[in-house]
């Protein structure tokens, strides 16, 4: 059974220059899978404002959307649909058209983010559906990353840019030291970022899904 995931820009009609967001977007996925190879298939466009990616892991997949979001700049976020369930692939002479009920699920996970998001969770941006072939203990999983990525998905999109720059080293385990070296402010400024934003909540878990994702 594999992860798929779905992305899209939100509101990618509205953005100024179209090709520069794309270029920042792919950038940010390379820097991602650099720092986090566990990706079967990295994040990568497809058509219209969409990128396709797949992973074998869900925790893998959660981790790696965590750090995208987190490596994006002010004004330019993404919606990702996350599919638990088999994947396969449709031959045709255009090349191979993947399907199967994992990418439908990851599908109909974008559109819950978008509804919910439009209705009582404005910054909901992740969601994570079943395709109807996983057992139990799976469902129970996915109800439980949706519940954490509620959570996680409002105190991330509550921060500010360099707020996001400073969790994804943290994340990436670089010590307060360095991130206010390499923003060129005081470790105290640092620090203070970091505990006003609850950072310290959003990078504990991420390495749980790390740890576990390995395990």
């Amino acid at each position: 059974m594999a992860i798929s995931v779905l992305a899209d820009i939100v509101g990618s009609r509205r953005l100024d220059d179209r090709s520069s967001a794309q270029r920042t977007i792919e950038a940010a996925i390379d820097r991602v899978h650099g720092d986090l190879p566990v990706a079967v298939q990295p994040l990568a466009p497809t058509v219209g404002d969409e990128f396709q990616g797949v992973f074998g892991e869900l925790e893998h997949a959660l981790a790696s959307v965590l750090l995208l979001r987190l490596a994006l700049p002010d004004g330019l976020e993404c919606r990702f649909g996350v599919g638990v369930g088999d994947i396969r692939t449709v031959p045709s002479a255009a090349g191979a058209i993947p399907e199967g009920p994992g990418w439908w699920a990851a599908r109909e996970a974008i559109e819950v983010v978008h509804a919910r998001q439009q209705r009582a969770v404005p910054a909901l941006r992740t969601w994570v559906v079943g395709g109807g072939e996983e057992d139990a203990l799976m469902h129970r999983q996915i109800s439980l990353a949706n519940a954490y990525l509620l959570s996680r998905d409002q105190v991330v999109g509550a921060m500010a840019e360099r707020t996001r720059r400073l969790v994804y080293g943290r994340c990436l385990g670089r010590t307060q030291k360095q991130l206010a070296e390499g923003e060129g402010i005081t470790q105290s400024a640092v620090s203070q970022a970091l505990t006003s934003s609850g950072a310290a909540g959003v990078v504990e878990g991420y390495r749980l899904l790390i740890r576990a994702g390995a395990a």
